[in-house]
């Protein structure tokens, strides 16, 4: 959780004309008690790139959630998040970055795709030799990613095994997108001598590839991508579909793959695309009190945090509460077990 500051001091904090659902920074931990009404108490969420969908829907969440002194209450039109709690959205590397982060109690809470969670807690895969986060906790699904290779348009690359000998971005090492790319990667029989391997942020290599300095680059989001929608209407990228034996090998292998299509559309002059997708999910550690995160769950469900995630984003309409526990990695935490049980979700 964040600092507990009292009304006082919370006017000498704010920095003037940042959204508070977008502002980047970093807070103490502080604890959450039964004077939590009275109290200014931050709350970060660990996102993503600003240029992927883990960003601006953290931004929404953050601000759906948030409740501070002197709001109107919810139903006189004001807010109905937790009373006292301000969320902010942190831009960070993505995944793995936030996972580690929770484990060392630098974020409050994190998005992370299903499959970095899924090692993560059992101490398995890219976390087999760095060890598990078996603390790590649930609050909910939100909405499937999907594996995005967007190269440029007239490259002729048709298939994940044409980027042998090509300059592609694999994306930071922390991301959720470096670790797909690599498992894919390997599935086509493709190594990371095999190409020139590039790591940069989706943002970051959206321009490389604008500058002709990269051939494609890869990043598992949900759809639309700003990254990729402001290339494609620019008519310079397309999408590479991941399918085949290799896509089905993969699905058998890892359970948290699954079939999906980007629709026509989605990207300007872009046909749909056959690919794969995992599950983002909302997670925290058992550290954090229960009531605060049963609070925040129910808020997360509020009718009018639907509204603002479906007017937010095109991904928005996705994160909804009958797919809140589909395809967890991790045990939910018990404050939003709590909420679940209450409204039936679960027994």
């Amino acid at each position: 959780m964040g600092r507990a500051l009292n009304s006082a001091s919370w006017s000498r904090r704010i920095v003037a004309g940042l959204s508070m659902a977008v502002i980047a920074a970093t807070f103490a931990v502080v604890s959450w008690n039964s004077s939590w009404a009275e109290q200014i108490n931050f709350f970060r969420i660990g996102t993503g790139s600003t240029g992927g969908t883990y960003f601006p829907v953290g931004g929404i969440i953050a601000n759906a959630i948030s409740n501070p002194p002197g709001s109107r209450a919810c139903d006189r039109g004001g807010s109905c998040g937790v009373p006292g709690l301000i969320a902010v959205a942190q831009s960070t590397e993505g995944s793995v970055a936030n996972v580690n982060q929770l484990a060392a109690g630098l974020l409050d809470s994190g998005f992370s795709q299903a499959d970095v969670s899924f090692w993560a807690y059992r101490g398995e895969g890219i976390f087999k030799e760095r060890g598990g986060v078996p603390g790590l906790r649930a609050i909910a699904n939100l909405f499937p990613e999907s594996v995005h290779l967007v190269v440029r348009r007239n490259s002729g690359i048709r298939s994940v095994r044409n980027l042998k000998g090509l300059r592609i971005s694999i994306d930071v090492e922390g991301s959720g997108t470096r670790v797909d790319a690599l498992l894919i990667l390997k599935a086509y029989g493709i190594d990371v001598e095999d190409f020139d391997a590039v790591s940069a942020t989706s943002g970051i290599a959206a321009d490389m590839l604008r500058a002709g300095e990269l051939d494609g680059f890869f990043i598992v989001a949900g759809t639309p991508v700003n990254a990729v929608k402001f290339l494609a209407a620019d008519s310079l990228v397309t999408l590479v579909p991941i399918t085949g034996k290799e896509a089905e090998t993969l699905r058998q292998t890892y359970p948290f793959f699954a079939e999906e299509t980007v629709p026509a559309g989605t990207y300007f002059n872009v046909p749909a695309t056959r690919t794969l997708s995992v599950g983002a999910q909302w997670l925290v550690t058992d550290a954090v009190d229960p009531e605060l995160v049963y609070q925040i769950t129910r808020a997360l469900w509020h009718k009018n945090t639907a509204k603002m995630l479906s007017r937010g984003h095109p991904k928005g309409s996705l994160i909804t509460i009958d797919t809140a526990i589909s395809g967890l990695g991790v045990p939910l935490h018990d404050g939003a077990r709590r909420y679940y049980r209450e409204v039936g979700l679960i027994e």
